[in-house]
């Protein structure tokens, strides 16, 4: 995605960027400390040519005795063989903005997704990153270069939520990108039409990806903890209904249960793993789960 010249100098900007990066790594370090063995196993990597060496590359892939010779610093770079294709599909229609206890679903998708790239990309897999609404917003192949963690990370920080969704259109239009098989991590509220999702997901299917699903709940759309008057907002067409939380909320379990155990049967129909993560939750269980998915495929 093309950033704009004002904001390749604008501070506030690169300042996202590096909060992104610094919670995604955090994660994923935090994850990884104490775990015995990586799951991802069997890459492999042959020296592809020297490149003279730029501030922050690894030191441990400067080429010392090149250096002896010739006073300058070289880095060996490598051809990786990657494990997987990586495809990051992230909903940013404005249902995702709902924020009920401080931190957005959008944010916790994104920081999410930021996450499993650089967990993939630690592992030489090759990631990818689409996001979507009511159509393709931004997409990113999936490369497992150097700097692709990046141009992810620029992505995200650099693209608003959209007001309408369209899970049918999006994701058929997303499916086309898909075009090198692989794994696709789909992470969303799933706030559309059942019908639209399960089309979005034949797709998907049909190109013979592996689907993982992150259903993403806002705690009080999930559990209504609430008592008094409360006004429900339809953050994408901001229709409004004031109502009793008492006078509503056993319905209103009722019919979410039921929307989810519908869905749920969509995927498992289609041999999609669904995972659904809480704004609350711990974003290393996600990683667990992704990793725990991973292994068994």
């Amino acid at each position: 995605m093309q950033l704009v010249a004002q904001q390749l100098v604008d501070p506030a900007f690169f300042s996202r960027l590096d909060n992104l990066e610094l919670r995604a790594r955090g994660i994923v370090e935090g994850f990884m400390h104490g775990l015995h063995r990586s799951p991802f196993v069997g890459f492999s990597v042959e020296f592809a040519s020297h490149r003279e060496y730029a501030q922050g590359d690894d030191l441990r892939h400067v080429n010392w005795k090149l250096y002896a010779r010739t006073k300058r610093l070289y880095v060996k770079e490598f051809d990786a063989e990657t494990n997987m294709n990586l495809h990051l599909l992230v909903d940013i229609s404005g249902s995702m903005e709902c924020a009920n206890t401080g931190r957005s679903k959008l944010s916790y998708a994104t920081t999410l997704a930021a996450a499993l790239a650089h967990l993939a990309l630690k592992q030489h897999d090759a990631v990818g990153i689409t996001l979507f609404a009511d159509e393709v917003v931004a997409h990113l192949d999936p490369r497992a270069k150097p700097h692709q963690l990046d141009e992810i990370l620029a992505a995200i920080a650099n693209t608003k939520a959209r007001p309408k969704s369209d899970a049918s259109r999006a994701l058929h239009q997303a499916a086309e990108l898909c075009r090198h098989r692989g794994m696709v991590v789909l992470i969303s509220d799933f706030f559309d039409d059942l019908p639209a999702i399960t089309r979005g997901l034949d797709q998907l299917r049909y190109r013979q990806h592996e689907v993982l699903a992150f259903q993403i709940w806002d705690p009080w759309e999930r559990h209504l903890p609430l008592d008094g008057n409360i006004c429900f907002s339809d953050m994408e067409t901001r229709e409004e209904i004031t109502t009793h939380a008492e006078g509503v909320r056993e319905k209103y379990l009722v019919a979410i249960d039921a929307w989810r155990a519908e869905l749920g049967r969509a995927c498992l129909n289609r041999g999609v793993d669904r995972v659904e993560m809480t704004t609350d939750d711990p974003l290393d269980k996600a990683l667990l789960d992704y990793l725990v998915h991973r292994t068994k495929v």
